[in-house]
């Protein structure tokens, strides 16, 4: 037994280099060098770019199916020469963020009271769980039967599809915080409301804006759809009507756009996070 155990290979578990081989690729839950990271944050967008660029300018596939970059740049262009695309823009954002808005000053406080006492938790959690596995389209024809096709039943689509998302995801991040920590500061003299917004609110604030972050996605996906049902304006009217007279370069035009809004909106609150908790993202 004792002849077996000298056999065996001298591995220094306390480093980890001597077990892997070095990579700079393929580096687990390490950051990669700056040059490799915008090289391949352009090679994400460039080779689709340039895969459609190829085959729609070879002529495998009709323009009517797969129009060129060319031809998409030129309907953008034309509906923004005509203000349409402007106003479907506005008309989106105003819906998206005012929706979102209104989920995010109920969603908050609502799951960080949900994670910080059990109490609250058994109040609301069945009823949110509940909720939240309902898809928010299927609301829309309750939402139009109550509030007609005005601009409300758009909103409160988006509020609903966004409110029980946020608010579980904000109660789950509570589960984080060091019961130690909270112990301490009743060890200080801290009442229960200073716990709440001297320690848990500032420990989950990061994990709030990545919930808001992730959940805005989804925002941005129900509004296309309220638009696709019942609206006369807005992005998703915009493809809508593109689609009805079989124009496919301007159903690119919209989704172009809302693409690049929803990463504007990302990076918006990337900012926001390096801003207000740049400790989180060292």
């Amino acid at each position: 037994m004792n002849q077996s155990l000298e056999r065996l290979p001298d591995t220094n578990f306390s480093n980890p280099q001597r077990m892997l081989p070095p990579t700079v690729f393929w580096r687990i839950a390490e950051e990669i060098p700056k040059p490799l990271t915008w090289s391949l944050m352009a090679l994400s967008v460039g080779i689709p770019f340039c895969a459609w660029l190829v085959i729609s300018n070879a002529g495998l596939v009709p323009p009517l199916f797969l129009p060129t970059p060319t031809q998409v740049w030129t309907a953008g262009q034309h509906l923004w020469e005509n203000g349409d695309l402007q106003q479907d823009i506005a008309y989106s954002l105003f819906r998206v963020l005012t929706g979102f808005l209104l989920a995010a000053i109920i969603s908050i406080p609502l799951g960080t009271l949900m994670g910080t006492f059990a109490s609250i938790r058994a109040l609301m959690e069945p009823i949110v769980g509940i909720v939240r596995y309902m898809p928010a389209p299927a609301f829309i024809p309750l939402l139009i039967l109550y509030f007609g096709l005005g601009e409300l039943p758009k909103i409160l689509l988006i509020f609903i599809g966004t409110l029980f998302f946020n608010t579980l995801m904000i109660m789950d991040a509570v589960k984080f915080v060091s019961k130690e920590l909270i112990e301490t500061t009743y060890t200080l003299g801290g009442r229960r409301i200073q716990v709440l917004l001297q320690v848990i609110f500032p420990f989950i604030l990061p994990n709030i804006i990545d919930a808001c972050r992730v959940n805005m996605a989804a925002s941005w996906n129900l509004v296309i759809v309220a638009e696709l049902v019942a609206a006369t304006e807005g992005l998703g009217h915009q493809i809508t009507l593109a689609q009805r007279f079989l124009r496919t370069d301007e159903i690119f035009v919209g989704l172009i756009v809302i693409g690049l809004i929803g990463l504007t909106i990302d990076l918006l609150f990337r900012l926001l996070l390096w801003v207000t908790c740049r400790w989180a993202t060292r």
